[in-house]
């Protein structure tokens, strides 16, 4: 355990490789887990436990549980650097648009675009519509920043998973909407200004 994450040395099929999370106290020893959501970073230093790893895997979503038929496809970690896996999306490196930021930007340097209005682009990979009279979408460009790799959007516009969305909205730094929703980076309110169709590897 560290102050941010819990790292998971773990065995599939006959692979053994490190992976981590966000820090939980109720991972157990010995128990079997289902991840979605990753990216995987070549030679990661932890300062706090003063080891690099040759290859570990950053998991956003875990669970003591299958997920739904559709994401219970178990695949192997990502190969290849920059890209980040979500279901059945490998998600590579995609360009910023002009004028725009990655997503790594942000996150390097949050307070720098706190209240900012900033243009981003990245692949869509989760949409929600119609919760507490907006659109939630979830994004990313193949960038990160010390394990974290997914920006969360607020919008009226529509758009679907795998689109290629640009988006253009103010950043708002630890937001609680309450009912459990509450984010440490937030785009608010964005407007859609692109899309792009059928540029995600399936």
């Amino acid at each position: 355990q560290t102050s941010s994450y819990t790292y998971l040395k773990m065995e599939e099929v006959q692979s053994v490789y490190w992976g981590a999370i966000p820090r939980r106290d109720d991972i157990e020893e010995g128990g079997t887990y289902y991840f979605d959501n990753w990216m995987e970073m070549k030679n990661f230093q932890s300062k706090e436990l003063d080891r690099t790893f040759e290859s570990i895997y950053f998991i956003q979503v875990i669970s003591d549980q299958p997920f739904a038929a559709a994401q219970q496809q178990q695949q192997p970690p990502p190969g290849t650097t920059g890209s980040s896996k979500v279901g059945n999306m490998e998600i590579g490196p995609v360009d910023p648009v002009e004028g725009g930021i990655t997503i790594e930007d942000l996150l390097a340097s949050i307070e720098d675009y706190r209240d900012k209005t900033v243009k981003i682009r990245g692949v869509v990979v989760k949409y929600t519509p119609a919760v507490m009279q907006r659109n939630w979408v979830h994004i990313q460009d193949g960038s990160h920043h010390e394990g974290n790799f997914d920006l969360t959007i607020t919008t009226t516009d529509q758009v679907e998973q795998g689109d290629i969305a640009t988006f253009e909205g103010k950043i708002i730094l630890d937001k609680d909407f309450g009912y459990g929703y509450s984010y440490e980076v937030l785009m608010e309110d964005a407007i859609l200004l692109a899309v792009e169709k059928d540029n995600v590897l399936q």
